[in-house]
């Protein structure tokens, strides 16, 4: 016999026992679906977090306020260090004598709600306080109108530059915003550009932002306290070290550290941010993995009862294959065969749901469709096991049964 008559064989089998095959397959179908939207939607998720960090460039690095990891009985915690100060800020940018660009900025809202009239976005907006360097340093660019000049910036105008969903969504026409006023947390401001759409990720969303001059927002919504965060962009990425050198070195003396103090401060480039936030995904991985692994071990017990029964169910046709001449090997592969359909079957149909799913979580967060090309290869390898594993003890009784006693069986 061919595969192809084994598989016809299998599917007559399938179908003459439906309800049972059905929920074997779901229970498969669900292990897989685990394992594959998880991986699917980190994978997505890794693409995201890349692109949400390349806006920073490969020739940038930015300084932060320090995080400390705090090690506990089963949590992981983060202690903030002194915060990056406004003063330290501008004292920096002012010092810092390399040939690079520096930006200093500083998160406003995370949650901020702006209103035109009867209009008001949702309360999603993401506002930043901003110099004059900040665009050329994130690689924006404007749609429309103009970006704020040098005396905007020192004197803290009441204006701001919209991103494109914002716009949308307070205007009919995102151009129509330019030159009307705006209000947020009780202050009004002047649109005067808007930035070009960026579109969004799971860090963050250009298109849903603002920014308004860090003088004006120092004055009216950040306290002292408020830690600021400084981008500094080279040239060329092999100035990348001795520029982070020499901003350390710097820092250090604004901030007057003693020699025999570390760093209060962190230095983060992109790709380090994107490698700490993978090594936090490969926990959720693993426990996709055990998740998935579980679940396929339920479904193997459930399949190799449903083919012990299916032995039992059928031992007469086994008496009479036998009879007519079908040798072991022949009543093996059959039951083989069969097992292993079933498992490929519910295995197909999880890596459906589980590509659906996951997709849904990542565009959810702002990631991007994708096909996990790798995963569904492995997802039906290891359908393809389990289905074997299930299936040899009933294959081996199956071909072992005396055709006697079998064709006698009632």
């Amino acid at each position: 016999m061919s595969l192809a008559e084994y598989v016809r064989q299998a599917l007559r089998a399938i179908r003459a026992s439906k309800l049972r095959t059905i929920l074997t397959m779901l229970i498969i179908a669900f292990g897989i679906m685990a394992l594959v939207g998880i991986l699917t939607a980190i994978d997505s998720l890794k693409g995201s977090i890349n692109e949400s960090f390349s806006f920073l460039g490969a020739n940038t690095f930015s300084i932060e306020q320090k995080w400390t990891e705090i090690k506990g009985e089963g949590d992981r915690r983060f202690k903030p260090g002194p915060p990056l100060r406004f003063e330290e800020a501008m004292a920096f940018r002012d010092r810092y004598a390399f040939p690079a660009r520096v930006s200093v900025y500083a998160m406003v809202d995370f949650v901020g709600v702006v209103q035109h009239g009867s209009k008001k976005t949702n309360p999603n907006v993401a506002g930043w306080a901003v110099d004059e360097n900040y665009l050329e340093a994130r690689k924006y660019t404007l749609e429309e109108g103009r970006y704020f000049n040098r005396q905007e910036i020192v004197e803290g105008a009441a204006v701001m530059v919209l991103g494109q969903e914002v716009a949308q969504k307070l205007f009919e026409k995102p151009a129509s915003a330019l030159g009307k006023f705006v209000q947020y947390r009780g202050k009004r401001f002047q649109v005067i550009g808007l930035l070009a759409n960026q579109g969004s990720s799971m860090i963050q969303s250009t298109d849903r932002s603002f920014l308004i001059p860090l003088t004006y927002a120092r004055r009216n919504f950040l306290g002292p306290n408020s830690s600021w965060n400084i981008s500094v962009t080279v040239a060329d990425v092999s100035l990348l070290q001795p520029a982070k050198d020499e901003a350390t070195g710097l820092m250090r003396a604004v901030r007057r550290l003693p020699a025999t103090e570390e760093d209060d401060f962190s230095i983060e480039l992109s790709d380090e941010l994107a490698s700490e936030l993978f090594g936090q995904l490969i926990y959720v991985r693993a426990a996709a993995v055990v998740i998935g692994i579980i679940t396929l071990f339920g479904a193997a017990v459930g399949l190799m009862n449903i083919m012990l029964v299916s032995v039992t169910e059928r031992t007469m046709e086994i008496g009479v294959s036998k009879a007519i001449g079908a040798t072991q090997r022949m009543i093996r592969r059959q039951f083989l065969v069969e097992a292993i359909t079933i498992c490929l079957l519910g295995g197909i149909l999880g890596i459906l749901l589980g590509i659906a799913a996951g997709n849904v979580v990542t565009l959810f967060l702002g990631g991007s469709f994708i096909v996990p090309w790798v995963w569904m290869a492995g997802g039906l390898a290891l359908c393809f096991v389990v289905g074997l594993v299930s299936g040899l003890y009933p294959a081996i009784k199956a071909s072992q049964l005396d055709p006697i006693e079998a064709l006698r069986y009632e």
